[in-house]
């Protein structure tokens, strides 16, 4: 009997190859549309999720319940990662990481490579695989380093590097390293990326910092035993806090800070490592808001629903022609549950047919959708057995659902009705009305949030970031080559040139260059009994001329000035509201009591030395020619843009034949921070579009089913005098109202899940009606057009043939 099912199955799905086609396309498109937003949402939501006893991990993290604004910092100061690891026996492992990079130095060859400084427990609490080595050891020694395989492969290529010795650094500041272990290559959903680990003692600073409390620079991260909890390990810490940094505690105080829901001014507290790839505040904001990934996730169920009502208002529409059939299989003795199994068998065929061209579509397709949306997507991870599972459960809920309910109702028929001709239904049922409702508030939802999407990238793109940032030039310096020295060549051998309007350098990049490299530095002090915290940006001579930067007051730096090099700094208006002063030209600060006394020698507006989807923060500006610098930016003519570029490219061979040149324009590196959000508005716009040819589809399919049933009505109309536009305008009516009110469902639902993601964003744009309006006329237009064709077929019938039948 089963057998004999699929063969009439494949017999019926043959006889109405059109239906089969619409049905089969249409659900192989949207499985096919999903499982790439899945993907990519999975993939999104995977980062970090590959370390073993991923939930016992955790960053280390101040919270400051500041009166003027709440906030957490991640950069720690040296002495608190040794000081937690004696005070505390709950913490398994803990460790400190400092980003840097660094020249590679083997057999003559040169190498520049990501080292982060670190300390042994780094391997016992990431697990990142060890493929040669001894994790409890490896770390051991101030003189080893461990590798990553990409990097063995680079300097060492066929050879065992266990054992060998490199020189890392150039001149005075190089050191040499024992290769101790050999790391695998970090996965793509990693927050931690790393070409090599020394240890902390050996980061620049160290010696400097090892007992300051006040200066922060990098991240901690800890590992605590098993059964440890949370909430109860960070109430411990409180009278730890209260020990190391009563001057935070007392400088918000003197602010009139109050204790926030926990009874804290000022804590200590834990980000668990899972959840910081959408920490802003602490990853940095490289990636996009977490809800952007879930609407992602949203998006791939309402085109599977759209699908999924297409295919049962195309199935309700053919169960008005295989009527007749159903009568008479009835009346030769079909029982009702036989012919539910065999229309809903023959439902399942088509879905089956429909999934697997869908997956057929997606490995076709995987490789381009990677490129033009620049994902890292493989399908490996839907072959894991719990995705397996998944997408089984999909393909028979997709099936009870589509073919289940249209196979339930032919089923129902009653024999002689049927054979008589007087199926019919004379009024569009609640849920046919409700499958085009939903239908269109879904596709009209989704380009109301794609466009606004759209419209925040592109604001965020053409915010004012204080300086200008066209016709900029970044080129990463490298470490293979003195800076300061690359510095002043370059400009010896430009001085003079027209096309060249100005040449700096800073150890900050704008933007995400070619190098995809970026650091920060923070330093925190006390001034006037106040907290301060600051932004400390290392530049040369020209930075605020090359980059067009309005002086407010004071001067920039210049070689005239000796003392330049030594204790003056440059500050931004945020800075100088920070330390109350409102003239701080001429005043005097000290980061630490024992140390330099620095003294303003400018001021300047705020500018966003990092991404505008985080504030613009205080900035405190020096001049040191013993530090090296990290980048070099040259001010070129509007007019010679290309031809700079080139003349750039080969000075720096001239000047720098060991550093490769990789410059690349300032205006497209300050995009690059929005790249995640690009990436994602893409994928949306992508997804409306199939949303609505999808609801375009089913609109058709119930316009169909419509017509058919009208015909009669038609005809009389058309006798009694009824012209072919009043014949369209009634057919379609109704349409039209279904439609507008999916966009009155539809519209405020956008306006808030947007307005909660707008609010991520400290630089956002408004949320204008026009953007509703013009949606919702859109959408009646579609409609129109799409129920049209057929109200146009049925108004040019000739009533004669429809009404011959009476």
């Amino acid at each position: 009997m089963f057998r004999n099912y699929i063969k009439i199955a494949f017999r019926n799905i043959w006889k109405s190859k059109g239906y089969a086609f619409i049905n089969i396309v249409g659900l192989s498109v949207a499985f096919s549309i999903s499982v790439f937003l899945f993907l990519t949402a999975y993939f999104a939501l995977s980062f970090d999720n590959f370390h073993a006893d991923k939930d016992r991990i955790y960053q280390v993290y101040f919270a400051a319940n500041d009166p003027e604004k709440a906030g957490k910092a991640g950069s720690m100061p040296f002495p608190i990662t040794p000081a937690l690891k004696a005070e505390f026996p709950e913490i398994e492992g803990i460790t400190r990481i400092v980003n840097g990079s660094d020249v590679v130095e083997y057999k003559g060859k040169y190498f520049d490579k990501g080292i982060k400084f670190t300390d042994p427990d780094f391997l016992k609490i990431f697990s990142f695989p060890l493929v040669k080595g001894n994790r409890e050891v490896a770390l051991q020694d101030l003189s080893s380093i461990v590798i990553s395989e990409n990097m063995a492969k680079a300097v060492f290529g066929n050879e065992d590097p266990m054992g060998k010795q490199v020189q890392v650094g150039l001149d005075a500041a190089k050191k040499q390293y024992v290769v101790t272990g050999v790391l695998a290559d970090f996965p793509d959903n990693s927050t931690i990326k790393f070409d090599a680990f020394v240890r902390s003692e050996n980061a620049g600073g160290y010696q400097d910092q090892k007992d300051q409390w006040d200066a922060h620079s990098h991240s901690v991260y800890l590992k605590l035993k098993p059964g440890t909890d949370q909430l109860a390990f960070e109430k411990r810490l409180k009278p730890f806090t209260r020990k190391y940094f009563s001057e935070s505690i007392a400088s918000l105080k003197r602010k009139g800070a109050k204790p926030d829901e926990r009874g804290d001014i000022f804590a200590i507290r834990l980000q668990n490592f899972e959840s910081i790839h959408f920490d802003t505040a602490l990853a940095g904001g490289g990636s996009a808001p977490i809800a952007l990934v879930y609407a992602l996730m949203g998006i791939g169920f309402f085109i599977l629903l759209i699908a999924c009502i297409n295919f049962i208002n195309l199935n309700v529409a053919r169960s008005f022609i295989r009527a007749r059939e159903v009568g008479v299989r009835k009346s030769l003795g079909a029982l009702k549950n036989q012919l539910f199994l065999q229309i809903w068998g023959e439902a399942g065929v088509i879905c089956f047919l429909g999934f697997l061209a869908g997956i057929v579509l997606t490995v076709l397709l995987l490789p381009s959708f990677n490129a033009t949306f620049k994902g890292k997507l493989s399908l490996d991870y839907i072959l894991e057995p719990d995705k397996i599972a998944l997408l089984v459960s999909l393909f028979l809920l997709v099936t009870s659902i589509a073919g289940g309910y249209p196979a339930w109702q032919m089923s129902k028929f009653n024999a002689v009705e049927v054979l008589k001709g007087k199926v019919s239904l004379k009024k569009p049922g609640l849920l046919r009305n409700s499958l085009i409702i939903a239908q269109f508030t879904l596709s009209s939802l989704l380009i109301c949030c794609t466009i606004i999407a759209v419209q925040q990238v592109d604001h965020l793109r053409k915010e004012p970031l204080g300086y200008q940032k066209e016709q900029v030039i970044s080129i990463p310096v490298g470490n293979k080559v003195n800076s300061q020295q690359a510095l002043q060549r370059l400009r010896s051998k430009l001085e003079g040139d027209p096309q060249i309007l100005g040449i700096t350098g800073s150890g900050v990049n704008l933007g995400m260059g070619l190098d995809r490299s970026s650091s920060r530095s923070v330093v925190g002090f006390t001034y006037k009994e106040k907290e301060i915290s600051s932004d400390w940006l290392h530049i040369d001579y020209d930075y605020i001329k090359t980059l067009n930067i309005k002086l407010l007051a004071g001067r920039e730096f210049s070689p005239t000035y000796q003392s330049d090099t030594l204790d003056r700094v440059i500050i931004t208006e945020s800075m100088a509201k920070l330390i109350g002063e409102k003239e701080p030209v001429g005043k005097f600060f000290q980061t630490d009591t024992a140390g330099v006394k620095y003294q303003i020698i400018g001021l300047i507006p705020d500018f966003n030395l990092y991404s505008s989807k985080n504030e613009k923060k205080a900035i405190t500006m020096y001049l040191s020619h013993s530090e090296p610098l990290g980048y070099i930016f040259v001010r070129v003519t509007p007019q010679s843009l290309a031809v700079s570029m080139d003349k750039l490219k080969g000075v720096w061979k001239e000047i720098a034949p060991e550093s490769e040149f990789i410059g690349s324009f300032v205006d497209e590196n300050t995009n690059a921070w929005y790249k995640e959000e690009e990436r994602l508005s893409q994928v949306f716009s992508l997804a409306s579009g199939v949303a609505i040819v999808l609801s375009c589809l089913g609109l058709f399919a119930v316009a169909l089913i419509v017509m058919e049933q009208r015909t009669k009505e038609i005809g009389v109309r058309k006798v009694l005098g009824a012209s072919i536009s009043n014949l369209v305008f009634v057919l379609s009516r109704d349409f039209v109202k279904l439609v507008l009110i999916a966009i009155v469902i539809a519209t405020p639902l956008a306006w808030y899940a947007m307005q909660k993601w707008l609010d991520n964003y400290p630089y956002r744009i408004e949320i204008s009606p026009m953007v509703f309006i013009l949606v919702g006329l859109a959408a009646v237009l579609i409609a129109v057009v799409t129920v049209s064709f057929q109200s146009i077929k049925a108004a040019l019938m000739n009533p004669v043939k429809s009404l011959k039948s009476e």
